[in-house]
C-alpha cells in the first residue's frame, strides 16, 4: 500500500442509508481501480445515515488493492448530497477526482470518454443521459423525467448552462478545477450541480459531456414531490444570488469520525 499523499485518481461516494448498496458499488470501484495504473483514493461521505452505511465502508475496505486508499468521513444530521460531495471533493488529492452515486448508477468503464476529453484539455467532463450514444438501461419514472428537463430548460436559460443534462451523477474534474469550485459551492440540495456548474462557467473552465450506460434503481434516496420541488427550484432561483459577494466557506464538519484506511 502506498503512503497518504497526492494520488493520481480520487472517487468520491456520497450516502445516505446506503448500507444495502454501498457494498457492491465499492466491490466494483476496487475491480475497476486494481486495473488502472496508478495510486489511487475512495473517499465515502456519509450524510447523516441512520443506517449501517459506515460499517458496511469499513468493512469493504478491508479488500482495498494494493493501490488503493480508502477514506471515510461522516457527520449528521442528514443535510442533502449537495454537502456531502463538497466535502469529498474538498478532501480529495487526486489529480483528477470524480464524484460519483452510491447505486453504480454508470459503469466506471464510461469514465474512460471523461479522461480523454480531460487529455483534450478540458477541466470538467460530465456524464448526460441526454445526448448521443446514451444507453439508458432502466428509466426513471416519468414524473422524475419530466421535472428534470424542466430543471434542465431553467439552468439552460436562467443560469446559461448550455448543457443537456446537469443532473447525472457522474461528473469528472480536474483538481484545480475541483478545488476552486467547491470552495464556492453552498448549496447541499440536489441542484447542487448546476451552481457547481454556474460557477464553473463563470471561472472561465471548459466544460463537456459524454455518453454513458445509465440504470435507474427504483430504490433511490430522492423522491419528489411537490414540496421538494418547489425548494429545488428556489435553490436554483438563487445561486446567482448566493456569489453576487464573497462568503467564507462553511468549516468541514466535526462531530463524527473521519477514517483512512491504505
Amino acid at each position: 500500500m502506498y503512503l497518504y499523499g497526492e494520488c493520481d485518481l480520487s472517487i468520491v461516494i456520497p450516502c445516505y442509508n446506503e448500507a444495502r448498496r454501498l457494498p457492491h458499488t465499492l466491490a466494483r470501484t476496487f475491480a475497476y481501480l486494481a486495473s488502472k495504473p496508478g495510486h489511487h483514493e475512495i473517499i465515502v461521505i456519509d450524510d447523516g445515515s441512520k443506517d449501517s452505511t459506515i460499517e458496511e465502508t469499513v468493512e469493504s475496505f478491508r479488500q482495498l488493492p494494493d493501490n488503493v486508499q480508502g477514506k471515510w468521513f461522516g457527520y449528521a444530521p442528514n443535510e442533502g448530497k449537495g454537502k456531502a460531495v463538497r466535502i469529498g471533493m474538498r478532501q480529495a488529492s487526486g489529480k483528477r477526482i470524480l464524484f460519483m452515486d452510491a447505486d453504480y448508477s454508470v459503469p466506471l468503464e464510461d469514465m474512460q470518454r471523461a479522461e480523454a476529453l480531460l487529455d483534450k484539455g478540458y477541466d470538467i467532463a460530465i456524464g448526460s443521459r441526454a445526448i448521443e450514444d446514451t444507453k439508458i438501461v432502466e428509466h426513471q419514472s416519468f414524473l422524475r423525467e419530466r421535472i428534470a428537463k424542466v430543471f434542465g430548460l431553467i439552468q439552460r436559460n436562467y443560469l446559461g448552462l448550455k448543457l443537456k443534462d446537469t443532473q447525472c451523477g457522474f461528473k469528472l474534474f480536474t483538481r484545480e478545477s475541483a478545488r476552486k469550485i467547491f470552495a464556492e459551492v453552498k448549496l447541499t440540495s440536489v441542484i447542487f450541480d448546476g451552481e457547481a456548474l454556474w460557477l464553473a462557467k463563470r471561472m472561465n473552465y471548459k466544460v463537456a459531456e459524454f455518453p454513458v450506460e445509465w440504470t435507474h434503481d427504483p430504490d433511490t434516496r430522492l423522491s419528489y414531490n411537490f414540496a421538494r420541488s418547489l425548494k429545488v427550484f428556489g435553490d436554483m432561483i438563487s445561486i446567482p444570488f448566493l456569489h453576487m459577494s464573497k462568503k467564507k466557506v462553511a468549516p468541514l464538519p466535526n462531530n463524527r469520525t473521519a477514517s483512512v484506511i491504505g
